[in-house]
């Protein structure tokens, strides 16, 4: 979709960069020109990977490892990121924990930890990369990965929906605030069921994957492939969306909108038994005609 030099010259800085959707958008900003920051809390992922992407992409990547959650590790990150490549252009807040439990049986340290990977996580690397931009007169742009209950909020997984709220509210604020200011761009990307190994296993796990079936509640009777997302942030952190500011775009198949219209469970009514349905509706009618 995009041209092979769209990110000549710039640098994106990605968390959660080693695996899963991380990776994917990291190797897709790469094959478009980009030189690549990759961080997470494990060295020896984060090495793999930039091996894999420069083998594949003939690309530039620093992996650096560090913790979200420690400024101390995140400042460290961006200072070595500068070191090695002039400047940060591009961050995209990718790291996230999640997992499925029924919330009372959840400690309060599952919410610290949730939290503080998605929420405070994201919140130091904002900062971060913001003050590199605005020292620097730099019209940086922060992506941001949300989920559609940030919105609704979800049962089942309340810390993520509590810390994904907070980083939507974040990526709209800063739309507003640092867009007038100095030209920095906030956007985000809510994307549906994407399976990645880690994350799929803690979502769906196997003893209930038959009977919650992503793929086959979904619109598009399938989930999502890493190249349609990594498509879409690309696009969103490029020059050509440039007056894209404080959106978000939902990439989900349709999920979303599948549960939340009251009557969309109708598509579990076989086709032959709509004649039946429309003769207890037409029947229904004429009941109520003559009651009037």
């Amino acid at each position: 979709m995009l041209p092979e030099n769209t990110f000549e010259n710039k640098t994106a800085l990605i968390t959660g960069g080693g695996t899963g959707l991380g990776r994917s958008m990291a190797a897709y900003l790469a094959s478009l020109g980009a030189n690549i920051i990759i961080t997470s809390r494990r060295q020896e992922v984060l090495d793999k990977t930039a091996t894999a992407i420069r083998d594949a992409k003939k690309a530039q990547v620093l992996p650096i490892a560090g913790d979200v959650r420690h400024m101390e590790d995140v400042e460290r990150v961006v200072m070595q990121g500068i070191s090695e490549f002039g400047q940060i252009d591009i961050l995209i807040n990718n790291a996230a924990g999640n997992f499925i439990s029924p919330t009372e049986r959840l400690s309060h340290r599952a919410f610290e930890s949730i939290i503080g990977i998605v929420l405070q996580g994201t919140i130091n690397y904002t900062l971060a990369c913001g003050n590199h931009w605005i020292a620097n007169e730099i019209k940086g742009v922060a992506l941001n990965i949300v989920t559609s209950y940030a919105w609704t909020g979800t049962g089942y997984t309340v810390p993520s929906a509590c810390a994904k709220a907070g980083v939507l509210a974040l990526t709209r604020s800063l739309a507003t605030e640092w867009g007038k200011k100095y030209g920095i761009r906030s956007v985000a990307v809510a994307p549906g069921p994407f399976p990645t190994k880690g994350a799929w296993d803690r979502l769906f796990p196997a003893s209930v994957r038959k009977a919650i079936d992503p793929a086959g509640r979904n619109p598009m009777g399938r989930v999502g492939d890493h190249e349609e997302l990594a498509h879409l942030v690309g696009y969103l952190v490029s020059d050509y969306a440039r007056y894209v500011n404080g959106e978000v775009v939902t990439i989900d198949g349709g999920e979303w909108l599948q549960g939340a219209g009251m009557f969309n469970v109708f598509d579990q009514v076989p086709n032959e038994m709509w004649d039946m349905v429309e003769q207890e509706v037409r029947a229904a009618k004429e009941r109520q005609k003559n009651k009037a």
